[in-house]
């Protein structure tokens, strides 16, 4: 009996921290900022730990059967929670949170309450020192191994809403468990057992139809039929139909639309590109779609791309699809292309080669670990993997609606001694975006061949570096490791476009 009570600590530890981490990643999904959500679930859901093992003390009757309540009321709870959480982010963004944190914090209480029971339940049979001890190795393993299989097999293989009804399940088969161990002791045992085998038929039909679940829900998110969703170590993609529209979301954010993306991809691209006659070899950052790759391979002259895509599943995606493929005109297939699925940051620390023509196709800097990419460390690191004439492009999101986000990505290219061309054209998907030109030398725009672009001419390049006054620059500071202003001006700014 001590046994089976330690190892259901084991398990209660196991889901108690799923269900944490359920919650940081889901609103990290919907909500942006990975750490500011991880750090805040995290420490609610520690407080509301203390406030059932503080609550725990006035259960002074029939500790056996209130243990099992709390882990059928747990594993419901906790394994309904992304689903739920889900449906309401779609159905009621505005108090979201509010859900987010009650719904963390009722969880973090009966998790609380756990360990403290079953302490009392095993005082019985071991001394102080060897049931706190014990108690407390089966917990912290418990979380050890969840922490690992979470982001490895859970996340991207199960998804997180079957991560979620699975754990229920196996909070409830520690309740079936304990109604078995204690069956002679229980007062209430058939009342007992008719809740357990309730709990478990619940999650049982939630686990059975979370495919079901999972894309109702994401039905209702976006406005258009969804013809993949896939979530990875990384990310959660989607990708979306309307007639000959398709679009990419990830993050619930959205990254294209067909009907206009070369408009996006072209500036990207060509103004640089144009002006560099004798490129031969180029580097894309990111772009793991293979769209900027497509308007590179326009220039004969380009002997060698590099994709640098930290997501495989993304670059598999757009290489295997016939819509993608098709889109992309199979640019990732082609034998000039060589495809890395690689952290940038730690694949410029370790390359040895040069290019001539560096396109940065990041993500915005909506979270830290995005954030380092568009820092004078990374800016660093690049510039010494260009060639003497080499140029790179990145595109630094919308000076209109994140004015100062946009200037602090000009400010921290110039702190490490590029010379900056910032310019932005019109995508109608996003408003005004904003893109920067950086080498050694000053840029000047070079004639575009029409040929190649369905947007972009050399009468309409010169208009681009031109910003009026709402646009013009500001004041800002350097984005450094240490202290991530970008992220900070991002977030201040997209929340009123948001709001």
């Amino acid at each position: 009996m001590r046994h089976a009570l330690l190892f259901s600590v084991f398990v209660i530890a196991s889901c108690g921290l799923a269900y944490e981490l359920i919650a940081g990643a889901l609103s990290s999904y919907l909500l942006g900022d990975s750490v500011t959500q991880f750090s805040t679930v995290i420490g609610s859901y520690l407080f509301a730990m203390g406030v059932g093992s503080w609550l725990s003390k006035y259960i002074t009757r029939d500790l056996i059967g209130r243990f099992i309540q709390i882990e059928l009321m747990v594993g419901l709870l906790g394994g309904f929670s992304a689903i739920g959480l889900f449906l309401v982010f779609t159905w009621l963004a505005g108090p979201f949170k509010l859900v987010l944190y009650l719904a963390v914090f009722g969880v973090g209480v009966l998790v609380g309450l756990e360990i403290p029971l079953v302490m009392r339940i095993l005082k019985r049979e071991l001394a102080f020192k060897d049931l706190v001890s014990q108690v407390l190795t089966f917990d912290y393993l418990g979380a050890l191994v969840v922490s690992i299989l979470f982001p490895l097999v859970l996340a991207p293989h199960i998804g997180m809403v079957r991560t979620g009804l699975l754990f229920g399940l196996l909070n409830v088969a520690v309740a079936l468990w304990a109604l078995h161990l204690f069956r002679d002791q229980l007062p209430s045992r058939r009342w007992l057992a008719v809740q357990s085998w309730t709990a478990f038929g619940l999650l049982t039909a939630g686990f059975a139809g979370a495919g079901q679940l999972t894309s109702f829900a994401e039905t209702q998110l976006y406005a258009d039929d969804i013809i993949h969703a896939e979530t990875t170590p990384y990310q959660r993609i989607v990708v979306t139909r309307w007639r000959d529209d398709l679009r990419l979301f990830i993050n619930n954010n959205l990254q294209f639309s067909s009907h206009d993306e070369y408009r996006y991809h072209e500036a990207l691209v060509h103004p640089g590109l144009a002006s560099l006659p004798g490129a031969k070899r180029v580097l894309v950052l990111g772009g793991g779609d293979g769209l900027a790759v497509r308007e590179v391979l326009k220039y004969p002259n380009v002997e060698s791309v590099t994709l640098v895509d930290l997501d495989p599943a993304m670059t598999d995606l757009f290489s295997t699809s016939p819509a993608l493929v098709a889109l992309n005109q199979g640019a990732l297939s082609s034998p000039r292309v060589k495809v890395v699925n690689a952290d940038a940051l730690q694949w410029l620390e370790e390359s040895r080669e040069y290019f001539d023509f560096v396109v940065i196709d990041f993500p915005d800097p909506a979270n830290f670990a995005l954030g380092k990419l568009y820092t004078s460390a990374f800016y660093r690191l690049l510039e010494k993997r260009l060639s003497a004439h080499g140029l790179i492009v990145v595109q630094s999101t919308s000076p209109f609606f994140a004015r100062q986000t946009y200037w602090c990505v000009v400010s921290t290219l110039e702190s490490v001694g590029f010379k900056t061309a910032p310019y932005h054209a019109l995508v109608p998907s996003f408003g005004e975006w904003g893109y920067i030109i950086a080498g050694r030398q000053a840029f000047s725009p070079a004639t575009v061949d029409p040929e190649k672009t369905r947007f972009l001419t050399s009468e309409v390049l010169p208009g681009l570096f031109a910003f009026p006054a709402d646009m013009a620059r500001l004041p800002a500071e350097v984005n450094q490791l240490n202290n991530q202003v970008l992220v900070r001006y991002f977030e201040a700014e997209w929340r009123k476009v948001i709001r």
